[in-house]
């Protein structure tokens, strides 16, 4: 199910920050309570491999999301105790010591189940048992959201498990939403912050493509 134009759920789950504390964060709450945007991005597994260096992008542009009024919120199935022996764990040893921005800890699935970004596949019932049984470690894809102050989801995505992001392509959305609240204009294919965008109707789009050829 896309949430793309939807109210992001409102559901509240456990997590963890860089001091040790387990809390309840309600991520719709968050964005609209603080009146700032939200991506939220989630990872299939601590003390993995592609994901601590995504943590780390993150929380290396975390100046760069508080300057576009931008909280930064990471997410896995993985429970607070986990998240914090993670946090607790230097880089040389493949930690993400240093992560400053909170962790979902999904661990009973109450949430990425809703988002439907668990990778479960082929399930199946077993009558002898009577259970369902399924493919797949019950844990999360890359998925990524953008959230607005109202709560609206603006952007989502999902990569595969080996597939890391660029962070700097999250910088580049929440800036085209900032242009597109702040100038009511739309933001064309490649958008960079200071280039044009253009109307969104026919005589912009026409002015835009007649000095933007290829």
């Amino acid at each position: 199910m896309a949430f793309v134009g939807k109210k992001f759920p409102n559901l509240s789950v456990n997590a963890m920050n860089d001091m040790g504390d387990t809390f309840k964060l309600n991520v719709l709450e968050e964005a609209q309570k603080n009146n700032k945007k939200v991506v939220l991005f989630w990872y299939p597994k601590d003390f993995t491999f592609v994901c601590p260096t995504e943590l780390h992008a993150f929380q290396a542009a975390i100046g760069e999301f508080e300057k576009r009024n931008t909280l930064v919120i990471g997410a896995s199935c993985d429970t607070p105790e986990v998240h914090f022996a993670w946090l607790s764990t230097s880089k040389d040893n493949g930690g993400i010591e240093g992560v400053t921005y909170p962790i979902l800890a999904d661990s009973n699935r109450n949430l990425s189940s809703v988002l439907g970004i668990l990778d479960i596949q082929n399930e199946v019932y077993d009558e002898e048992t009577e259970t369902v049984q399924v493919e797949g470690d019950n844990v999360t894809y890359r998925a990524t959201y953008i959230i607005d102050e109202e709560g609206v989801v603006q952007h989502e995505s999902i990569n595969n498990m080996p597939l890391g992001r660029n962070v700097g392509e999250y910088l580049r959305l929440v800036d085209a939403l900032i242009h597109v609240q702040e100038k009511g204009e739309v933001c064309p294919a490649n958008w960079e912050e200071g280039k044009e965008a253009m109307s969104a109707n026919r005589d912009g789009v026409a002015s835009y493509l007649s000095t933007h050829a290829n």
